[in-house]
């Protein structure tokens, strides 16, 4: 564990960069063996956006990583937030409940203030217009959410109070796990649900990016399964019944251009109620 958190510590930015790309290829060749829904769509083509999207989350990170690391090198030096509060932990048991915490204050909570805050809405509807969830849909955010996202992970290391190697751990991990239960594969019935009960699985979220409330509001972990569960937040939904995308937005053909996706959150719209679309 030890040799771990040191590895993390220095990780190279070379070996983030790796995570994200060999995630991305191996859930993309994984899709390709066993897809969740076999309707056919030119990937490549669908992939475009999304990954330039995903260009401008790691340029947008990049000059806050450096705000991430003095926030951390704070709460270190300070010994503030929940990890320097408890009594002494074995190092596994720190570890994972850093992690744990980052995943509902870094990417739960954000997530949710998202769906119930209109303006961050309009901003997070670019990655529910995508017609196609699969694996490259994990990173296809505006480069707007990036910087709200990353607003979320900086309030999540002050106030869990997370060593840097912790971070650079559950961003890592977190990469992984978007790029999972996004991508379009489908596991055993069985299997999934076991997994829902401690990870988010690909059906789990699945349910989240179907069109129609309630289940557009639902499913918001990333990580872990547990803070749905907690919050009341769970849902299941058949994958045969889902529909992607966002009523707002129904043109797939302007949902896959680059231009398109760059203006979406400054056009009106109003987001339908449950009662609109029942």
């Amino acid at each position: 564990m030890e040799t771990m958190l040191t590895y993390f510590e220095t990780i190279p930015s070379e070996h983030r960069a790796a995570v994200l790309v060999g995630g991305l290829m191996l859930f993309w060749f994984i899709e390709g063996i066993m897809p969740l829904f076999g309707k056919p769509y030119k990937k490549w083509r669908h992939a475009i956006p999304n990954v330039f999207l995903t260009l401008t989350t790691v340029l947008v990170n990049l000059p806050l990583a450096y705000v991430l690391l003095k926030v951390s090198d704070w709460v270190a030096l300070h010994q503030f937030g929940i990890l320097n509060w408890l009594p002494a932990l074995p190092l596994w048991s720190y570890v994972f409940l850093g992690v744990l915490l980052l995943d509902f204050v870094g990417a739960y909570l954000p997530h949710w203030v998202e769906h119930k805050t209109k303006p961050l809405w309009r901003v997070h509807i670019v990655h529910h217009s995508d017609h196609h969830v699969d694996a490259t849909t994990a990173n296809r955010h505006h480069p707007l959410e990036s910087v709200v996202r990353y607003l979320f992970t900086l309030l999540g290391v002050f106030v869990v109070g997370t060593p840097i190697a912790i971070i650079m751990l559950y961003q890592s991990l977190s990469i992984i796990a978007s790029q999972f239960n996004h991508a379009n594969i489908k596991l055993p019935t069985r299997i999934d649900t076991l997994l829902s009960y401690v990870i988010v699985s690909p059906n789990m979220h699945k349910v989240h990016h179907h069109y129609r409330l309630p289940y557009t509001d639902s499913n918001y972990g990333n990580i872990f399964s547990v803070w749905d569960r907690l919050c009341g937040t769970f849902m299941t939904l058949d994958p045969d019944k889902i529909t992607y995308g966002v009523d707002v937005f129904p043109d797939e053909t302007k949902n896959g251009k680059i231009g398109e996706l760059l203006k979406q959150p400054f056009q009106a719209y109003e987001k339908p109620t449950e009662e609109a679309q029942s």
